[in-house]
């Protein structure tokens, strides 16, 4: 009777075990989920003399497990030393976005875009839109690495936004961690 019930159990058992693979793998968000998200930057001169770090924050809501729309606030500081000049700078930008993601694995490239303004120190105070693309990559089924490069054009009216994409134009790039809840 003791091996019958053994042998019951672990045919149970084995036959659960395709059921919990299949949880364990599904990684990334579903429809109606947010994901919230916080990178960082830096850079500095070969002296340490002069660098600059930022840190952005982004909160997404999922229309569907492939499309996200969402908001991102990014603070920069920048400190710039020379023979003849010394000054800081803060900056921010807070801009909406909205991506698209493609496969539905661990790996998860996406593209999308943004339209926001940058204000503070340094620069001039102006509006800016945004192509991006990037990578998340799940190390569990909801939480991701995130890499991704923006590149953001400047104007300060609708008539110079044309131009703008030519002429004004900066690169950003974030590394970070994010999670869908």
């Amino acid at each position: 009777m003791n091996k019958v019930n053994t042998t019951a159990i672990a045919l149970c058992l084995l036959g659960a075990l395709p059921m919990a693979v299949t949880a364990q793998s599904e990684f990334g968000p579903r429809e109606g989920e947010r994901e919230f998200s916080i990178s960082g930057t830096g850079s500095s001169d070969q002296n340490f003399n002069s660098g600059s770090f930022g840190v952005t924050g982004d909160m997404g809501w999922y229309l569907s497990s492939s499309l996200v729309l969402g908001i991102r606030q990014s603070i920069n500081y920048a400190s710039i030393r020379g023979e003849s000049l010394r000054d800081d700078f803060w900056n921010g930008t807070t801009r909406g976005y909205v991506n698209y993601q493609f496969l539905e694995d661990r790996a998860r490239p996406f593209v999308g875009g943004s339209l926001g303004a940058i204000y503070g120190d340094g620069v001039n105070n102006s509006a800016f839109a945004g192509l991006e693309g990037g990578l998340k990559y799940y190390v569990q089924t909801k939480t991701y690495f995130l890499s991704r490069v923006e590149y953001q054009f400047l104007f300060e009216s609708t008539s110079d936004a044309g131009d703008a994409f030519q002429d004004e134009g900066v690169w950003a790039y974030t590394v970070g961690l994010g999670y869908n809840y």
